[in-house]
């Protein structure tokens, strides 16, 4: 899928009406027009009238306003014993301007058009079975698991998810992890591309989201170490620095974000507060009996494409790479390589034509975006394609919570990687080093990365996706929550009282939760004693 998007030089042209096309050919008598026009304002009330009582009615995209449901068990605790050991979560009832209203307006997000339709069905966006495009890329009995997500919809998705979680607590006193549900990224993206928009357009949300908080006990007490937020746009997004009319927000920057757990799309690998966890795709499955048929379906696909690629060139980057991978696809040919042009928001419009295009390959081309990262690399892991990598920073060095990465010879598990130095003076072709795997090689390939994929993607159920598989938001919390143990223990063997100072920096890699590279069980336990996801295709 494509990056960041970058500002179209038009919006979309509305389309032409038919009516100013067609000439009458000849005109209606005066009478038939005063009875003509009677009915067109009749017909015209009724459709004001009509139109007036579907606002009353709420809109499925729009969040219940959490303050108005108890969506905790009995006593805190859900039906399974022990599955909250690790403790409980306060999701914080912000006040609407922080992530309501954002979704209220979502019409002015945006400033070509209507954000509206991605944030249907609490972010997941429009169902694919409603879009045309998807009904011949995927199997009809997967299609209800299958939306036209956007890249950018993780903050909505998971706070969404944690207002129906089984470890959710309305006391704070109980609980052990705070969540903040500011909606930084849908804030921070609505003044990034207007022409009117400013550093104080752009800083304003964030310092006063700070400013409630800091007025809260729970923040005062630990000063945010036991505190988390999601961050639906990547890192860079939001650490412009100074006040100049540089890009982004400084949110995390700002005073009142030193302590707090930062999950991103896109995190600062040098930053322990960062934690970088998948983009969302398009597949949200509501069970593990849906995940298990979505492996078997793409294991059993014949892949007749060596590799592809799915990306826009940008004719504005002097010496670009993907210049090179391009190249490289048109020299192998049709029949060794194909590649999908995401030039403006084609792939966004149409997450489809992505999914077909790794669903016949046997390896996908994953170069930097604008950042490092790209949304891409997991739709390609989710179609069952092998990823190829070229900087360590896009998967390796970001999703240590989600990727087995803790070796080269992990690594080489699930992913091929390529130095992009070599390619670019033509030491090495990327269809030379890919045909040199033999079929058995490639099968464990896309075996492991089959594996990985409910780990990798947002079940849709508000209980996850059941019978002992992890979907990426029970592996984040349950990292989260171990973070946040670790640090107590820490503290009290320290004799440290929270909040007074600055926690010194958390070492990351010692506070993973239980990943594909651990057998361990993780914090929060689920309904099956098997708490793995191990390919099971019986």
């Amino acid at each position: 899928m494509p990056e960041s998007p970058t500002s179209p030089a038009n919006p979309p042209t509305p389309p032409v009406s038919p009516l100013n096309n067609a000439a009458a050919a000849a005109s209606p008598p005066v009478s038939a027009l005063l009875r003509g026009s009677v009915l067109l304002l009749a017909f015209l009330a009724l459709q004001l009238v009509f139109f007036s009582s579907l606002l009353s009615f709420p809109s499925p995209r729009f969040l219940p306003t959490p303050g108005n449901i108890n969506t905790t068990w009995p006593n805190g605790l859900p039906a399974e014993a022990g599955a909250c050991g690790a403790g409980l979560v306060y999701v914080y009832d912000l006040p609407p301007e922080f992530n309501h209203d954002l979704i209220d307006d979502c019409r002015s997000l945006w400033p070509w058009y209507s954000f509206c339709p991605y944030l249907d069905h609490g972010g997941f966006g429009q169902r694919a079975a409603t879009l045309p495009v998807f009904l011949d890329v995927t199997p009809n009995a997967s299609l209800p698991n299958w939306y036209n997500t956007d890249q950018f919809q993780l903050e909505v998705i998971v706070h969404r998810r944690l207002l129906s979680h089984p470890c959710r607590t309305t006391d704070p006193a109980r609980a052990a992890a705070f969540y903040v549900p500011f909606y930084a990224g849908l804030d921070v993206g609505s003044h990034l591309w207007g022409d009117n928009a400013t550093v104080a357009d752009r800083d304003r949300a964030g310092l006063r989201l700070l400013r409630w908080l800091r007025n809260q006990t729970s923040f005062r007490n630990s000063g945010g170490w036991d505190h988390f937020i999601t961050l639906g746009r990547i890192t860079w997004d939001f650490r412009r620095h100074g006040d100049d009319d540089g890009w982004g927000t400084r949110f995390v920057l700002m005073h009142g974000m030193e302590n707090v757990t930062r999950l991103a799309i896109e995190g600062d690998p040098t930053d322990p507060m960062d934690v970088a966890v998948p983009y969302p795709t398009g597949f949200h499955p509501r069970a593990a009996r849906d995940v298990r048929a979505w492996q078997r379906h793409v294991l059993a696909l014949r892949r007749r494409t060596l590799f592809g690629f799915a990306g826009a060139p940008r004719a504005g980057f002097r010496d670009d790479f993907r210049d090179v991978l391009l190249e490289e696809c048109e020299d192998a040919g049709r029949d060794r390589c194909r590649s999908v042009d995401c030039t403006g928001t084609r792939c966004t419009d149409n997450g489809a034509a992505v999914l077909q295009l790794f669903l016949g390959t046997k390896f996908c081309l994953q170069p930097r975006g604008d950042s490092f990262t790209r949304r891409s690399l997991f739709d390609c892991m989710v179609a069952g394609a092998v990823p190829v990598l070229f900087w360590r920073q896009t998967a390796y060095d970001q999703y240590r919570w989600y990727l087995p990465a803790r070796s080269r010879g992990e690594e080489r598990e699930w992913s091929v990687f390529m130095d992009p130095r070599e390619l670019r003076v033509g030491n090495v072709s990327v269809q030379e080093v890919l045909e040199g795997f033999s079929e058995q090689r490639v099968r464990r390939m896309q075996e492991r990365v089959v594996e990985m994929i409910p780990r990798i993607v947002y079940a849709s159920s508000p209980d996850g996706l059941g019978g002992g598989m992890v979907d990426a938001l029970d592996v984040a919390l349950d990292g989260v929550l171990r973070r946040f143990r670790e640090r107590r223990r820490r503290m009290a063997r320290e004799e440290r009282l929270p909040g007074h100072v600055v926690d010194p920096p958390v070492d990351s890699k010692s506070m993973e939760p239980s990943s594909a590279n651990s057998s361990s069980k993780p914090v929060l336990s689920h309904a099956s004693a098997s708490t793995n996801n191990r390919l099971k295709i019986s």
